[in-house]
């Protein structure tokens, strides 16, 4: 018997999060290394046909970014060539990111905060962009909403100018996750990899354009609809 797939608005996300780290007691740093290695198992899927494997993972503030962390952390135990850009002040990291942020510092991985006026960043993103030959986005997860501001618009369309391939984490930068609708700029992804549940918003078909190929990942926990 086939089942109806089971789509997530982003409330339905945040309350699960909570029920997974509140109720059953698994830390939020678990689940974002459960997500952060699967992640970068499909990276390299990916690059197995590549001669050179240049990888940049674009990183944000929040959760997501840490989701990136993980990702660039395994693809380097993997002898994958790996740099992170961090759109933000080293200041702004908090939380579970901040501690993976702090494994890679310890690895000293090729890592650079990238903060200051939208030109320099983008200067300094595109040099960086120039160099690898395949991009994780792991700028914004499914709690943005609103429209894309400076310094991560002219980020995401330096990303889609670049030509490479690109795996976007959870949702592409710039998607809204309960329409599957553009906030402005938005990633345009070969493949997403999205974490416990499918996205209210990839039921739209417009979605597709920005997601590419969805894959569904298992974080270590079943989702399930909680009160949100």
């Amino acid at each position: 018997m086939s089942h109806s797939p089971t789509y997530a608005t982003r409330d339905e996300v945040r309350a699960f999060d909570r029920y997974a780290i509140e109720t059953l007691g698994v830390p939020g740093v678990v689940l974002m290394e459960n997500a952060g290695r699967q992640a970068a198992d499909e990276a390299r899927l990916m690059l197995l046909l590549s001669v050179e494997r240049r990888v940049l993972v674009v990183a944000g503030r929040g959760n997501n970014g840490g989701d990136g962390y993980v990702v660039a952390r395994h693809l380097a135990i993997h002898n994958v060539e790996t740099q992170v850009a961090v759109l933000a002040p080293r200041s702004d990291i908090q939380g579970d990111a901040d501690t993976n942020l702090r494994l890679l510092e310890a690895m000293r991985m090729p890592l650079r905060f990238l903060d200051g006026p939208a030109e320099k960043v983008l200067s300094e993103l595109r040099a960086m962009l120039d160099r690898a030959n395949f991009i994780v986005d792991a700028m914004f997860g499914t709690g943005m909403r609103g429209e894309v501001r400076e310094p991560y618009a002219s980020a995401i369309e330096a990303v889609n100018a670049a030509g490479r391939r690109v795996l976007a984490l959870d949702i592409p930068s710039g998607l809204d996750c309960d329409t599957g609708r553009p906030l402005g700029p938005t990633i345009r992804a070969a493949r997403t990899v999205t974490l416990a549940a499918l996205k209210a918003g990839f039921a739209n078909p417009e979605s597709r354009a920005y997601t590419g190929e969805v894959v569904l990942l298992d974080i270590g926990v079943t989702y399930k609809r909680v009160n949100a």
